[in-house]
């Protein structure tokens, strides 16, 4: 099923725009000479490789492929050595497919320069690392670095659909049920490789299964006849057609041909909500085991990572708070640390916030200070400030008494001023009611101090 030209590539719409430097290397559109070499760096399956492929057979042109793992300066020089004769005896150019290039230390690199720069190989790389760390600077001015996007869901979709009908694929011969494609296209994460091998592995249990279902059974009398009769059961009939008709692929075909369950979970309906309900009640449950359980579930659903995250820093403060100040610090820390890593290595990171939030000891007391605050205000207690707490630094603002009388804490005792601050109507109202766990307990003790220093009584 890999496209044989670029029209017939899903996805990276950015680079197969008309008069594109991939349509034109490929031979597809007309314009002026493209760059001799390029580089194509993307995440896996992806169509990288594919680009090459197509590439290489838009103008007849011999296509030489080597991977980095395995290719060594001496394979690199050979390719050469033929491209250059090819070049000068038949007048045909060489396409050279270079996956991984990144591998490739910079000796090997650098014997590529020789055949790119004097145009003996048109050079296709393929890289899923950065090529500006990668790969040397001379070979990336002379190559132009393409980038290409992660597949959308659509796409995969598309590739499926197609597969499922053409010839060069399953010919028509099986359907796919909506829920083992939707179960393909979440296995798949982009990967348009991944996809087709998940949809060919599907397609074989769904016949395996419609031909178990199609033999007829053989009776307990047909069975001692032929352990009676071995040269009878050695030449057994011919069934009249072993056509087991179109077959359909099963969520259950998909789920055995991947060994991976199906995750019931739609992100845009109720088990969204519900899923995440349940892991943040978890959390503030203190029931890490449970957390963890939602978490996995989410993660293998699909669910992006970053609005858990997300949800996690909110946690951290409406059912930890002063408990545990710390747990604010994770969970900001795990946020930054998944948006520059990404997936699958940002659910380590996940795992280890959502491990320090279950087991924290859990206070609402913050929370609850400001909803009960906001309260007041919405109820009209929001009298004036007090006069020595008004901005004094204007023309005028000490006639009017602002800031008269104000005390600077840090001139004071202990570095506490014993003054009003609330406005009248709020004098000696308690919000904050520290709670008895974790961090909490002792702050309990310094919060009724500072009430009594501040307040004078």
């Amino acid at each position: 099923m890999r496209p044989r030209t670029l029209d017939e590539v899903v996805g990276q719409k950015h680079l197969l725009r008309a008069g594109s430097p991939l349509r034109v290397l490929a031979g597809t559109d007309a314009g002026p000479a493209g760059p001799n070499s390029i580089i194509l760096w993307g995440p896996p399956g992806t169509g990288k490789t594919t680009i090459a492929h197509v590439i290489a057979r838009g103008h007849g042109t011999k296509f030489v492929e080597l991977s980095a793992i395995t290719a060594g300066v001496k394979d690199v020089r050979r390719v050469m050595d033929e491209a250059l004769t090819d070049r000068d005896l038949h007048g045909r150019s060489t396409v050279l497919f270079l996956d991984e290039i990144h591998r490739f230390t910079k000796a090997q690199q650098d014997a590529l320069l020789p055949g790119v720069e004097n145009g003996w190989v048109i050079l296709v790389a393929a890289t899923t690392e950065n090529p500006s760390f990668s790969v040397i600077s001379p070979l990336l001015s002379r190559s132009l670095m393409l980038t290409l996007q992660p597949l959308e869901r659509s796409d995969i979709q598309e590739l499926l659909d197609r597969a499922v009908v053409d010839r060069r694929g399953l010919n028509g011969e099986i359907t796919l049920a909506d829920d083992a494609k939707s179960h393909l296209l979440d296995m798949a994460g982009g990967d348009a490789r991944k996809a087709l091998t998940s949809l060919d592995a599907a397609a074989g249990v769904a016949f395996s299964h419609a031909q178990q279902d199609t033999e007829p059974a053989q009776s307990s009398e047909e069975a001692e006849r032929a352990a009676d009769s071995p040269e009878e059961a050695a030449a057994p009939e011919e069934p009249e057609s072993s056509d087991v008709g179109t077959v359909t692929i099963t969520l259950e075909h998909a789920e055995e041909a991947l060994n991976r369950a199906a995750v019931r979970y739609d992100k845009q309906g109720d088990q969204h909500y519900d899923v995440i309900s349940a892991f943040i009640k978890s959390i503030r449950g203190s029931d890490v085991d449970a957390a963890m359980h939602y978490l996995a579930r989410m993660l293998e659903a699909g669910e992006d990572p970053r609005f858990i995250a997300r949800r996690l820093i909110i946690s951290a403060s409406e059912d930890i708070g002063m408990a545990d100040p710390t747990a604010l610090q994770t969970a900001v820390a795990a946020a930054q640390a998944v948006q520059l890593i990404g997936m699958p290595e940002g659910r380590i990171i996940l795992a280890q916030a959502v491990t320090h939030l279950a087991t924290s000891p859990k206070s609402n007391a913050s929370y609850m200070a400001l909803n009960e605050a906001v309260a007041d205000v919405r109820a009209g207690k929001a009298g004036p400030v007090p006069l020595h707490l008004r901005d004094g630094h204007y023309k005028g603002a000490a006639a009017l008494g602002h800031g008269d009388g104000y005390l600077y804490a840090h001139d004071q005792p202990n570095g506490v001023a014993s003054q009003q601050h609330p406005p009248d109507s709020l004098v000696g109202k308690d919000y904050y009611h520290p709670t008895p766990y974790g961090h909490e307990k002792p702050l309990s003790q310094r919060v009724a101090i500072l009430r009594n220093m501040v307040r004078g009584e």
